[in-house]
């Protein structure tokens, strides 16, 4: 017999949030107990007091009344095994409720990533967990006497857990209250520009447990979540955020002085391992089921369409968005595009990757849209550290050891990855020349991470223009066709397409030789992350830029596109018909195309094949391109061609305004030329009478 699966992870909950559930009104006394016994044990077990950034004097109070309670309940099951008073319930509830709550607080006070947090807000969380108690005590108060009283030692027990709870004395000790004035001190120097004293934030961190650099980082991903999240939810005004930017700036300032190694987890502490049962049930799991169907990568973010198949969320927005309106496996039409999350396959991911020493982070897509909030810092102490941090990175780009700008390559990459603000300051402090000068580095790490940072940089105006006024254009080009990764190629790739968002860049794209033959040649040959590279960077050179057309043209463009149909990936598919019909809007680029009738086929045939809106206005603006400047003798091959006149009908009556326009065009040329093949109609004799319908 199969065991079944492990239970999926909880989703992410706020911090101090605690979503307690009321036991159901007709429950059965012994079960309540059951569970509270259960609850109880979690509570005092599942805490380790000693490695608590803060609070450990209340939480360690806190953990003795959850042991103290533990004791009395399993007491009052033993003597009262036969049966409990039907009055227990209400108060058995209220402490089922109070213990829940107490369990999330303490989980909040242990997260991983959490501990500067907990810190700064020791107060706020002593004053809940205060309330907690005292919700305890007050349960134990009101317990009927049938349960109190259901021995000796439950007695004493009871009078215990009452006592305990009411005199607990829970405020932050007094090292937690030296800690944060300590920081809130930085955060001061940080705001008048002024350096703070690194042994003052060593002492911090130390108080905290962040005695690395990779301890350091997880904090700053859990501070990131937890403004992209308020951000997300349109919490600009939130006065919360500008504790959680200057906690940010502090930690990464922090990583970027303090720490000269990059640990990438903690070698000397081995990955969690599985539960046996689950060990075993991850045996038996084919990787290549947890796949995304589109883009056959694992699903970190996996999600469930209406039709019961499962993609990842990233992949199956961007597939919805591009036109397409079937589900990519099935086929059938979608009648909504909402998906739900898939909790269980999302758990299987995240322990495969756990027994694998990995940890699942939140998808970066989810805050998309919040990175585009951060132009700005929360704060004056959030500008002056992050300012400072990206002055000692870009003192190390030009002036470090090999290791050291190693260091710095990648602390750029990241601190340039989701903040629109880390950006700016990069560029104004002059990363840009040092990142290009680092291209020509021997180590492919410090390639790839400078081309990494290089695309982050490109998706600020600044950081283009900066780029450009360099001289970098030719170095990002050469960097797709010969750095050492092929990551690196990709997002050198990438970079092209930012650029060309700017039609004086596409024209000095245009201008270097090498630049649009190098981005055909890796549509030809490239994965397939570097094809949609390569393919978005074409279209926005050719569609901005002049003079581009003939050279594509030259590179072979048309066949390496034409080898994409109609293909396996239906996203390269649609994006190949886009810059087809973008390269046959000048003569040389149909000529190109009309040299192939197998293409023109093709192109007919995906016409009527293709389940994207967008693609299927392509193709049709690509047909009548090729009308215009073929003449009549493709009006006629298309009109020959089988299939293409109920395509036409179709997108006409169910296409886009421009598609459906391309469509109408198409099939009254291809009327009009028939009808003056026509022969004439012979005149009667003038004697006949005509009787006209």
């Amino acid at each position: 017999m199969t065991p079944p699966p492990p239970p999926p992870p909880p989703p992410r909950r706020r911090m101090l949030a605690m979503p307690a559930v009321c036991p159901c009104e007709d429950i059965s006394p012994g079960t309540l107990l059951a569970s509270l016994a259960t609850l109880s044990a979690d509570v005092a077990d599942g805490c380790d007091v000693d490695r608590l950034p803060a609070l450990r004097g209340g939480v360690g109070v806190a953990v003795r009344v959850a042991g103290l309670l533990r004791e009395f309940l399993e007491e009052v099951r033993w003597a009262a095994a036969a049966e409990l008073p039907g009055g227990s319930v209400l108060g058995m509830s209220e402490l089922h409720v109070a213990l829940q709550k107490m369990r999330f607080l303490l989980e909040d006070c242990g997260r991983k990533g959490a501990r500067m947090w907990v810190l700064m807000n020791a107060e706020a969380v002593a004053s809940e967990l205060r309330v907690v108690l005292g919700s305890v005590a007050t349960a134990m108060d009101v317990l009927p006497a049938g349960v109190v009283a259901a021995s000796d030692d439950a007695r004493e027990f009871a009078a215990l857990v009452s006592q305990q709870a009411w005199r607990a004395a829970v405020r932050p000790d007094e090292e937690d209250s030296r800690a944060a004035r300590s920081v809130r001190s930085m955060l001061a120097r940080f705001r008048s520009g002024a350096t703070p004293d690194a042994e003052d934030a060593r002492l911090v961190l130390g108080r905290v447990g962040v005695a690395s650099w990779w301890d350091c980082s997880q904090e700053v991903s859990f501070l990131e979540a937890e403004m992209l999240e308020r951000l997300e939810a349109g919490g600009e005004n939130d006065n919360d955020l500008v504790l959680i930017s200057g906690l940010m700036a502090f930690l990464l300032y922090c990583r970027v002085v303090l720490f000269d190694r990059i640990d990438y987890g903690k070698a000397d502490e081995p990955a969690p391992a599985p539960a046996p049962r689950a060990a075993s049930y991850l045996a038996r799991i084919n990787p290549e089921g947890l796949q995304c169907p589109i883009t056959l990568e694992l699903m970190t973010d996996p999600v469930t369409l209406a039709t019961g198949q499962t993609y990842d969320r990233a992949s199956i927005k961007r597939w919805v968005k591009s036109g397409c309106r079937t589900c990519p496996v099935t086929g059938e039409k979608l009648r909504s595009a909402d998906v739900v999350p898939n909790v269980a396959v999302r758990g299987i991911v995240e322990q495969l990757l756990l027994s694998s020493g990995v940890s699942l982070h939140e998808p970066s897509s989810k805050h998309r849209c919040a990175v585009d909030k951060t132009a700005s810092p929360f704060g004056a102490a959030a500008a002056g550290g992050a300012r400072l941090a990206v002055a000692f990175l870009v003192s190390k780009l030009c002036r470090g050891t090999p290791e050291e700008q190693k260091k710095a390559t990648y602390e750029c990459r990241k601190l340039s990855k989701r903040n629109v603000f880390h950006r700016a300051c990069l560029v104004d402090a002059g990363a840009v020349p040092w990142l290009l000068h680092l291209l020509s580095s021997p180590d492919a790490s410090v390639q790839d991470n400078a081309v990494a940072g290089l695309l982050n940089l490109s998706k600020h105006p600044a950081g283009r223009r900066a780029l450009v006024e360099a001289g970098g254009l030719g170095l990002i080009v050469d960097a797709v066709s010969v750095a050492a990764k092929v990551e690196a190629q990709q997002n050198a790739a990438a970079i092209l397409f930012y650029l060309s968002s700017d039609a004086g860049y596409c024209d000095e794209i245009s201008r270097i030789p090498e630049a649009i033959p190098t981005l055909v040649r890796l549509v030809r040959e490239g994965a397939y992350r570097g094809r949609k590279n390569a393919l978005v960077s074409l279209y926005g050179v050719l569609q901005r830029g002049a003079g581009g057309h003939g050279r594509a043209v030259s590179a072979g463009a048309v066949a390496a596109l034409a080898s994409l149909l109609p293909g396996d990936r239906d996203d390269l598919a649609n994006d190949a018909v886009a810059l087809l019909a973008r390269l046959a809007e000048q003569p040389a680029g149909a000529a190109a195309v009309l040299s192939s009738s197998a293409l023109v086929t093709r192109l007919v045939d995906f016409l009527g094949a293709s389940a994207s809106r967008s693609a299927k206005d392509h193709c049709a603006a690509l047909l009548a391109s090729l009308c215009r400047h073929g003449g009549d003798a493709v009006v006629a091959l298309l009109g020959k061609t089988p299939g293409l006149m109920p395509s036409l009908y179709a997108l006409i009556a169910d296409g886009g305004a421009q598609g459906s326009k391309k469509a109408r065009w198409l099939v009254n040329e291809i009327h009009r030329h028939y009808e003056q093949r026509q022969p004439p109609v012979a005149a009667p004799p003038a004697g006949d009478r005509v009787i006209r319908v």
